[in-house]
């Protein structure tokens, strides 16, 4: 039994690169001792209910952790969620305790660290100009710099993976070298309802933010609705104090509108409830990087649509019927599925967590294999 830490920045955002943390975390801790470090206010116990998990593992805090989250969620709604920063910063206050374990697990994207590592990778959080897809953020090359990995360059005892083939990509041609492709856990929808007693709606599943765009999917819904479609909505998504302002506007978007139906921070079984018995699952966010909930829509056995950017068009397996590049696209697209009673037709079972806990477990063998030296 090694002792092997796992790194991510910040639990509070509540999306899909959290979950993974938390699968992480249960499939390593039957085997391993196993220490959570992250800059998080968000509890084990919350957080496990929220993404059906049963993570059980030491967490260690920084000291002065609540000050430094209390300062990055005043800034999300107008400069983003500062994840490089975050990252930054559990890097400085990990390393004095780096000796202490055998091994670590970022989840939480690429790091510099002074031990054997398999990092997961969502999406490249450093060095982002230089990928195609990537961003430009002002402060990259500083953050990039700070964290060890200005020069492009990553350990040579980091084993890398990626959330899927578009993410490998930029990685690759960022750092010279390609991740292995390791999708996120995704488990079937239990007892979906067969497709003619589905109801004719739509969820949309992710954290009320910006980037998912709630709001344009509200649009796209209106949109299918003026089309003489009488098409319902279920807006499903967890809440954060990262992105209160943006989350009591969709709110008072929902409330004018007696066909949405606002679910903040749903059990989850009230979500599996809605995946199951309805016909349409929609993602808004462009560029997604792997496409969680577009996953979920699969799992439980729905038509789903995500914008033609991304790993989500690998989870459709590049559907033009499915895909769509603008919101009046979006409409369309929707529009000739519903008139054309469209059924699911991809795997539901492609994405199981057990794939996904068993791979991570051999990774992790993989990196203490090579810690000891061993081929």
């Amino acid at each position: 039994m090694a002792r092997v830490a796992v790194l991510h920045n910040t639990l509070d955002g509540r999306g899909g690169a959290d979950a993974v943390c938390l699968h992480v975390c249960e499939a390593l801790q039957a085997v391993h001792d196993v220490t959570l470090v992250t800059l998080s206010r968000s509890s084990l116990a919350d957080l496990n209910a929220l993404f059906d998990t049963d993570a059980d593992v030491r967490v260690h805090r920084p000291a002065g952790t609540g000050v430094v989250c209390r300062a990055f969620d005043a800034l999300p709604d107008r400069y983003g969620p500062q994840l490089a920063a975050r990252s930054v910063l559990l890097r400085r206050l990990f390393a004095p305790h780096a000796a202490d374990f055998d091994a670590a697990v970022s989840t939480a994207n690429e790091f510099d660290l002074p031990l054997p590592s398999l990092q997961y990778i969502h999406f490249p959080q450093f060095n982002c100009r230089h990928a195609a897809a990537g961003d430009d953020p002002r402060l990259d090359p500083l953050w990039s710099r700070l964290a060890g990995v200005g020069d492009r360059s990553l350990p040579a005892d980091a084993h890398l993976l990626a959330n899927s083939g578009w993410t490998a990509d930029a990685v690759e041609s960022i750092y010279g070298r390609r991740p292995g492709v390791l999708a996120p856990p995704v488990d079937p929808v239990p007892n979906p309802r067969p497709w003619e007693d589905r109801e004719a709606g739509v969820v949309v599943l992710g954290r009320l933010a910006p980037d998912k765009r709630p709001l344009e999917a509200i649009g796209i819904v209106d949109g299918v609705r003026a089309r003489g479609y009488d098409l319902h909505c279920h807006l499903v998504g967890s809440t954060s104090t990262i992105y209160a302002d943006y989350a009591r506007r969709v709110a008072a978007a929902a409330a004018e509108r007696s066909y949405v139906t606002l679910h903040r921070d749903a059990a989850r079984e009230r979500v599996m409830e809605l995946l199951a018995t309805h016909r349409y699952g929609l993602n808004c966010k462009p560029a997604e990087h792997f496409g969680m909930a577009v996953a979920e829509y699969v799992a439980a056995g729905m038509v789903a649509f995500a914008p033609d950017t991304g790993g989500q068009r690998e989870v459709l397996d590049g559907r033009s019927d499915r895909l769509f590049d603008s919101t009046p696209d979006a409409v369309a697209t929707m529009t000739a599925a519903v008139a054309n009673d469209d059924r699911p037709t991809l795997p539901r079972d492609r994405y199981a967590s057990d794939r996904f806990h068993a791979a991570i477990r051999e990774g992790v063998a993989a990196v203490l294999g090579t810690a000891e030296g061993v081929a």
